[in-house]
């Protein structure tokens, strides 16, 4: 690191911590060494104050030291290292939210010597001064973004080091089967053998490879849960999307009327289902059509269905199957789909059997939109689809596709090392790199193996004050 840049990354810096905006209170944070001197040129207690005491809240006034001007009414504290977030001695300052108030003060600081800071570049600090380590970093990200209550759990499990937790014995179990291979290396004229080549691979096998393929296991589920899935709405016009969008936000999101194409462009709405975050996109009704917005609706539509994990296809159960129905069918069948009947309220028994022919052998749901009949069924049907369970319940802890890709170069590594451990001659040199390769990569999800390249991609997707 060049001296510049050493003096860039000691540098005390601050940020708006709080959504600019109007509220009842508004954040500003420093982290550096200039923090309590910051603290002291800015700020005007109520009463006299000797000596700031750390992790204490202070009442009084923020002044501009150069016109006297006061600018807000506020509360401070000062927390000195290395009990801080940053480990780092920080100062908030908690004023009244409203965008000039909050500039007006960070302008104040940044004149007395801090610099903005970068997106997450707080939780960076927290993470090079060793409070956290990289996956408890990227899991207050996961933390911040969860949308539901399964993903809110798997961040603050991974915050409190669960997958570290997990590594770490995978490391030492490496680290010891390299010792073992080192001293094959360095002594290779030597008769005595630690532990046979058999041993150690199935060591490697029970104690490093089954744990590693367990943890990747978990990556689909736990990414169901933190990221959510795409569920789009298709059929033809007035069959009932928009009601059905409705209906699963228990809200009135989408304008409903009785005249078909009244849906023309894509809506999209969170919902929680059994636990996972489900993105609804309610399309535009897939027809031909010569109207110009209408035709730019269904094309946006279809491309929805194209990227979506789940196509309700949604007909008119008061109807009797239509051409366009089954012509729809045709475009979807391939891709993970349900067929729901809607309008059971007004459906003659006749009509819904006319529908269980039309598509026999596939799994139908009959709902009524309208009256809100049938949405559990769809809920768990839905469910099952995306996870291929009744009633699953999410991991401890599930890795990022991050992690996850560096889980899957040490499981390769590994691999290569049990496969040359039992090769009638084993060469321990080719072992010995192969466990330094699995060592590496489980050292990139904790953070002891990175880059600052590496620590610029996850740190970037932060927002400022984080």
């Amino acid at each position: 690191m060049k001296p510049a840049d050493l003096e860039y990354a000691e540098a005390t810096i601050a940020a708006i911590a709080t959504p600019v905006g109007p509220g009842a209170i508004g954040v500003i944070k420093v982290s550096g060494q200039l923090s309590e001197r910051i603290l002291k040129r800015l700020f005007e207690p109520k009463r006299p104050v000797e000596e700031f005491q750390s992790h204490r809240l202070y009442y009084g006034f923020i002044k501009d030291p150069e016109s006297g001007e006061l600018v807000d009414e506020v509360l401070v504290t000062l927390m000195r290292k290395p009990h801080s977030y940053t480990r780092e001695d920080v100062l908030e300052i908690y004023g009244h939210s409203g965008y000039l108030v909050l500039t007006k003060i960070l302008e104040l600081v940044l004149r007395e010597g801090a610099r903005l800071a970068e997106p997450g570049e707080f939780t960076r600090r927290a993470f090079l001064n060793g409070r956290i380590d990289l996956s408890q970093a990227e899991a207050l990200l996961d933390l911040i973004n969860a949308r539901s209550e399964e993903g809110l759990r798997l961040a603050l499990n991974q915050l409190k080091g669960v997958l570290a937790e997990k590594i770490a014995p995978l490391r030492e179990t490496l680290l010891s089967a390299l010792a073992v291979v080192e001293v094959a290396v360095d002594f290779p004229d030597e008769d005595v053998e630690l532990l046979s080549h058999y041993q150690l691979a199935e060591q490697l096998e029970r104690d490093v490879l089954s744990p590693l393929e367990a943890l990747l296991a978990s990556y689909q589920s736990g990414r169901l849960y933190r990221e959510g899935i795409a569920v789009v709405i298709a059929g033809r016009p007035n069959v009932g999307k928009s009601s059905l969008l409705n209906a699963l936000l228990l809200e009135e999101r989408a304008i409903v009327t009785p005249i078909p194409g009244t849906t023309r462009d894509v809506i999209e709405e969170f919902a929680n289902i059994r636990g996972l975050p489900v993105r609804l996109i309610d399309t535009a009704g897939l027809r031909e059509t010569e109207d110009l917005v209408e035709e730019i609706g269904v094309r946006r539509a279809r491309e929805k269905i194209a990227e979506a994990d789940v196509v309700i296809l949604l007909v008119d159960g008061s109807q009797e199957p239509q051409e366009e129905d089954f012509r729809l069918y045709q475009e979807i069948k391939d891709r993970p789909h349900l067929i729901v009947v809607n309008k059971i309220d007004i459906a003659s028994e006749e009509t819904l059997n006319l529908w269980k022919e039309a598509f026999a052998g596939e799994k139908i749901i009959f709902i009524s939109a309208k009256e809100r009949e049938g949405l559990e069924a769809l809920a768990e049907s839905i469910f099952y689809l995306v996870t291929g369970s009744r009633r699953e319940e999410a991991p401890q802890v599930a890795p990022n596709l991050r992690q996850k890709m560096a889980l899957e170069k040490a499981k390769e590594a590994v691999e290569r090392a049990i496969a040359n451990l039992k090769q009638p001659t084993v060469y321990p040199e080719l072992v010995a790199v192969d466990l330094r390769d699995a060592l590496s990569s489980l050292g990139e999800i904790t953070g002891e193996a990175t880059t600052e390249d590496l620590l610029d991609r996850i740190f970037s997707n932060f927002c400022l004050g984080k």
